[in-house]
C-alpha cells in the first residue's frame, strides 16, 4: 500500500474550536469542502439526514439520496466507481458491515473499486437507540474483505485528515472503510500531527509495555490508563491503530520485541477485530503476552449512553491499566 503524508488541516490556535465536534460533522464538512474542487466526489446518502443540507443547495449534481436501503447504496456506489467517480457512501456502521455485507463483498471489494464506506455510530455510539444500532461487528466483519482498507478514527481531527488522505485515489485506489462514531468525543490530538494511512499513531512513548487501542474512547482510555501506570512505577508506551487493515506491523513488532507485551483496546466485539489482528501478526512472527479488551463475545441488549455500555463491557481505563501491569507483573 502506498502511504501518503497529509498536511495539517488547521492552525493550532484554531484547533479545539475547530475541533470540538463529532466526528460525522468534520467527516461531513470536510467533504463538502473536497466536493466543491473535485467534481468525481460524490455524496451517496441514505436519509442520514446532514449531508443534504449542502450538497442538495450547492451541489446537486455530486449527491443522491437512495433512502434508507443499504445494499442498494452500496449497489450504486460501486456502479459510480466503475464510471469514473469517488463515491463516500454514508450510512450507519452496523449496516454498512451486516444488511449489506453481500453488495460490499461482491460489488465494491471483489471489484476492488474506489468506493469509500463511511460508516457513523460505530460501536455503542448509538446504544440509546439500543441493540439493532449497536455497531460491534463491523471491523471484524470488514477486515476479513480482501481490498478493503479499514480506517477508525481516534477524534475529529483525525477524521478530517483520513478523508482528505482517502479522496486521493491515485494514492488509494481500491475500498476503504471509514468508521465513524455518533457524538463528539474527547480531543486525542491536541495540534498539528503526521497521520499516514498504514502507520500506527505513537500517543506515548514508553518502555515496559505497549497498550494498543483504536476509536476515540479506547483511546482515550488507553491514554489514561497510562497515567494510571506512571503512578504505579510502570512506563507504558501507547499506540493509536487508525487503521486496523492494514495493521502497521512494524509498530506492532517493534512493541513485542521491546517492551514485556502488548494490552489491545477497542470498542467492538473481541472476535476478529483489533485484538485478533495484533495476535494473529504476533503468534506467527513475534510470540509475546497479548491481553485484549474489548466487548465480550454475545448479545447485547442493554441501552444507555456510549460511554455507560464501555463500563458495562469492561472498557475502561482502570481495567486497562489492571491488564498491563498483569503483563508487567508476569514477564518478571
Amino acid at each position: 500500500m502506498t502511504v501518503v503524508e497529509e498536511t495539517a488541516p488547521a492552525a493550532v490556535s484554531a484547533w479545539q474550536e475547530r475541533y470540538a465536534a463529532a466526528c460525522r460533522d468534520v467527516y461531513r464538512s470536510t467533504l463538502f469542502d473536497l466536493a466543491k474542487s473535485d467534481a468525481r466526489i460524490f455524496a451517496v446518502d441514505t436519509d442520514m439526514g446532514g449531508l443534504e443540507d449542502s450538497f442538495e443547495p450547492e451541489l446537486p449534481a455530486q449527491y443522491v439520496n437512495v433512502g434508507i436501503a443499504e445494499a442498494n447504496l452500496m449497489g450504486v456506489s460501486a456502479g459510480l466507481a466503475a464510471d469514473g467517480l469517488v463515491p463516500f457512501a454514508n450510512t450507519i456502521a452496523s449496516f454498512a458491515a451486516t444488511r449489506a455485507c453481500e453488495q460490499v463483498k461482491v460489488d465494491i471489494a471483489g471489484n476492488n473499486l474506489p468506493v469509500r464506506i463511511v460508516g457513523t455510530h460505530g460501536g455503542f455510539s448509538a446504544g440509546h437507540y439500543g441493540p439493532t444500532h449497536h455497531s460491534l461487528e463491523d471491523v471484524a466483519i470488514l477486515r476479513t474483505l480482501p481490498n478493503l482498507t479499514v480506517v477508525v478514527p481516534a477524534d475529529a481531527a483525525e477524521t478530517e485528515y483520513a478523508i482528505r488522505a482517502i479522496a486521493d485515489t491515485e494514492a488509494f485506489p481500491g475500498p476503504v472503510y471509514v468508521r465513524l462514531g455518533r457524538s463528539a468525543t474527547p480531543l486525542v490530538h491536541q495540534g498539528p500531527y503526521e497521520f499516514r494511512i498504514g502507520k500506527a499513531d505513537l500517543l506515548r512513548p514508553g518502555g515496559d509495555v505497549t497498550i494498543v487501542a483504536t476509536g476515540p474512547l479506547p483511546v482515550s482510555e488507553a491514554l489514561a490508563a497510562a497515567g494510571l501506570l506512571a503512578e504505579r512505577g510502570i512506563d507504558a508506551r501507547v499506540l493509536n491503530m487508525h487503521t486496523v487493515k492494514p495493521i502497521d506491523e512494524e509498530a506492532v513488532l517493534a512493541a513485542a520485541r521491546e517492551t514485556a507485551g502488548l494490552v489491545t483496546v477497542e470498542d467492538s466485539v473481541l472476535v476478529g477485530g483489533l485484538g485478533s489482528a495484533v495476535t494473529e501478526l504476533t503468534s506467527e512472527r513475534w510470540p509475546c503476552r497479548v491481553r485484549r479488551i474489548g466487548v465480550p463475545d454475545g448479545f447485547h441488549d442493554e441501552v444507555g449512553s456510549e460511554r455507560e455500555l464501555l463500563v458495562l463491557a469492561g472498557v475502561t481505563a482502570e481495567r486497562i491499566a489492571e491488564a498491563a501491569e498483569d503483563v508487567v507483573v508476569r514477564s518478571r
